[in-house]
């Protein structure tokens, strides 16, 4: 099977031998990236010729049958340790090192890792989303109000940092201190940062809601809905009666849909942004929660509302799946 690669490199040969020698016009034609057809452009300007130079590191140790088999492996078992890969192929008369082993499933595109938790959905919650989607495909959300809590833990330890020598440690509590977040944001801008240390049930959320329902009129007027996710004390009785008396509009909001919630990418942002700075105490993390928030471009914010209906395209193109977001 011919790589892509090799299938590039021989069509801009063609169009080079015909006469057609500018690499815009390559581009244009083939929509080949740029950079790899002013490569072969370099290469046959020296040589006459787009051929790979031959290598002169040692050559590759595991190949033909012994390639087949690893790979088939790795598809048959995803779990599998590299070292029980370097037993096997050395029972079939193969000598590796588990490393030459990760090497190999890296260059043919393989990574492993813990597989991504995300909500499940059930049939009934993928219709939901497609009729979601399609119902608000063309819907204006400048004027959408996406609102939603978090926490923040003080001994977040996800952010990966370079090191020398031994690998560091950072002592972590048993029990990981928390701060609480409530933020609002839409295409024009956000609301302030509203930090707690207290669990949050409905009645809780109604009294934020008196406090922070002013500022928002102020901000949108009296021609504005809110967006919230479907958790209980969201939906519940009182703060139902509160947001019909009190908010032009509520979003109706299918269930187990955070790739549809805006918020949740800035909940990423400024989290990895204040694990980053490795506050040492609560004060710390809620000032650096706040300046983070503050911090945020209006270009995100203009991004990620233009993201809604590509958004809800998706959700009705892969009939209401998760998608990458």
């Amino acid at each position: 099977m011919v790589s892509k690669q090799e299938t590039q490199r021989q069509t801009i040969l063609h169009l080079w031998n015909n006469g057609v020698r500018q690499g815009t016009q390559i581009h244009k034609i083939t929509n080949i990236p740029l950079s790899t057809i002013y490569d072969n452009i370099k290469k046959l300007k020296k040589n006459g010729e787009v051929g790979q130079k031959r290598g002169s590191g040692r050559p590759k140790k595991i190949t033909g049958k012994f390639s087949r088999n690893l790979l088939r492996d790795v598809r048959k078992d995803t779990s599998v340790s590299t070292r029980t890969l370097t037993k096997k192929l050395c029972k079939n008369g193969l000598e590796v090192s588990h490393m030459t082993i990760s090497r190999h499933l890296a260059n043919h595109g393989y990574k492993k890792a813990i597989l991504r938790a995300t909500p499940m959905l059930t049939a009934a919650h993928k219709q939901k989303r497609v009729e979601w989607a399609q119902n608000h495909l063309n819907d204006d959300w400048s004027l959408t109000l996406f609102s939603d809590e978090t926490a923040f833990q003080l001994f977040r330890n996800t952010v990966q940092r370079w090191y020398k020598k031994e690998r560091p440690i950072r002592p972590m509590p048993k029990d990981r201190t928390k701060i609480f977040a409530w933020g609002r944001f839409y295409i024009m801008g956000k609301t302030s940062l509203f930090c707690f240390r207290r669990i949050m049930n409905a009645e809780f959320y109604v009294e934020i809601l008196q406090n922070h329902v002013p500022q928002i009129d102020e901000m949108l007027g009296d021609d504005w809905r809110f967006q919230q996710d479907n958790d209980p004390k969201h939906t519940s009785r009182i703060a139902k009666e509160f947001l019909r008396d009190n908010v032009p509009e509520v979003m109706d909001w299918p269930s187990n849909s955070p790739d549809l919630n805006l918020i949740e990418n800035l909940w990423a942002i400024v989290k990895g942004n204040v694990e980053r700075r490795m506050p040492k105490n609560l004060n710390d993390l809620e000032r650096f929660m706040v300046e983070e928030w503050n911090s945020i471009p209006e270009t995100v914010i203009l991004g990620l509302v233009g993201s809604m209906k590509k958004r809800c395209e998706l959700i009705i193109e892969n009939n209401g799946e998760r998608i990458s977001y």
